[in-house]
């Protein structure tokens, strides 16, 4: 699986000159949406990222790699793609992730409830009662 796509690669990029263009201007830093989501799929570790830096590599976002305590930092994109896991299995993308809130609220939330999965459930329910509707459950 390629895990990022040359769309995601430009909106990543676009999202870091957002965020150096308001550094520059004085202005305060922008509040984007995760753009995708990586997980390995035979553990916890999960990664929303928002931006990727001009080395190509470098991605910012929030990591949880299972330990209860998501922290928002870089990682790096060429490493999530050296990882062997058992059965040949490599860390992922979700194809099929919805942005719908800022990553400072996956923040808060992910820290609060303790993972970034057990948050996206918490920010899925709370969209479908503002929206009234529901969400299909989701895995991965």
């Amino acid at each position: 699986m390629i895990l990022l796509t040359p769309e995601l690669r430009f909106a990543l990029r676009a999202n870091d000159l957002a965020r150096c263009a308001a550094a520059r201007d004085g202005a305060p830093e922008p509040d984007p949406v995760p753009l995708v989501k990586f997980f390995n799929p035979l553990g916890a570790a999960t990664w929303l990222a928002t931006e990727l830096y001009d080395d190509d590599d470098t991605l910012f976002g929030l990591a949880d790699l299972g330990f209860g305590f998501p922290e928002l930092g870089t990682f790096s994109l060429s490493e999530m793609a050296s990882v062997r896991l058992p059965f040949g299995l490599f860390i992922e993308r979700d194809e099929h992730f919805e942005p719908f809130a800022p990553l400072s609220t996956w923040a808060e939330t992910a820290r609060r409830a303790g993972a970034i999965i057990f948050a996206e459930t918490e920010l899925r329910r709370a969209a479908d009662s503002r929206n009234g509707k529901e969400l299909p459950p989701r895995g991965g």
